[in-house]
């Protein structure tokens, strides 16, 4: 029987506080949980985008992902830039609850930047796009923070 520990927290507060589809992938192997977030705007007919492969894509709906992770210092081996941003974790305390609410607000946040700068990107021949996540902020944000209840990695 697996518990889930910080997970079962994670996506509660996300069902509850998070506007916008995502998926937690538990990454065993690689003693992460990764969060996917889905950003899907209509495209207002001036935007035409090119997929990796150059091939037009659509013309209609235009959809962003993109992706935080939590994982173990001293045991994951994840690539950076695969990543929105990286947040380590405790191996032996885990995540705390309120680092988890504080987190979840924060990442509403960004993610409604993100739409916005999207937004903003397929109106405009001169706007560039790309996912942002203000580090300093969020740690700025972190010095108020009291941590008291913590949620351990998931075992199973």
């Amino acid at each position: 029987m697996a518990k889930y520990g910080f997970l079962d927290a994670l996506d509660h507060e996300l069902t509850r506080n998070f506007t916008y589809d995502y998926e937690i992938n538990w990454d065993k192997k690689h003693h992460a949980v990764e969060i996917f977030y889905l950003l899907d705007v209509e495209n207002p007919g001036v935007a035409v985008t090119d997929t990796a492969d150059d091939a037009e894509a659509s013309r209609d709906n235009i959809s962003f992902e993109d992706a935080v992770v939590f994982y173990n210092p001293q045991k994951s081996k994840l690539v950076a830039d695969e990543y929105l941003a990286m947040f380590p974790y405790d191996p032996k305390k885990g995540l705390s609850l309120e680092f988890i609410t504080y987190f979840v607000t924060f990442l509403q946040e960004t993610a409604d930047h993100e739409l916005d700068a999207l937004m903003d990107f397929l109106v405009s021949d001169e706007a560039e796009f790309s996912g942002a996540f203000d580090k300093a902020a969020f740690e700025a944000g972190m010095g108020s923070l009291t941590e008291t209840t913590f949620l351990p990695y998931p075992r199973y």
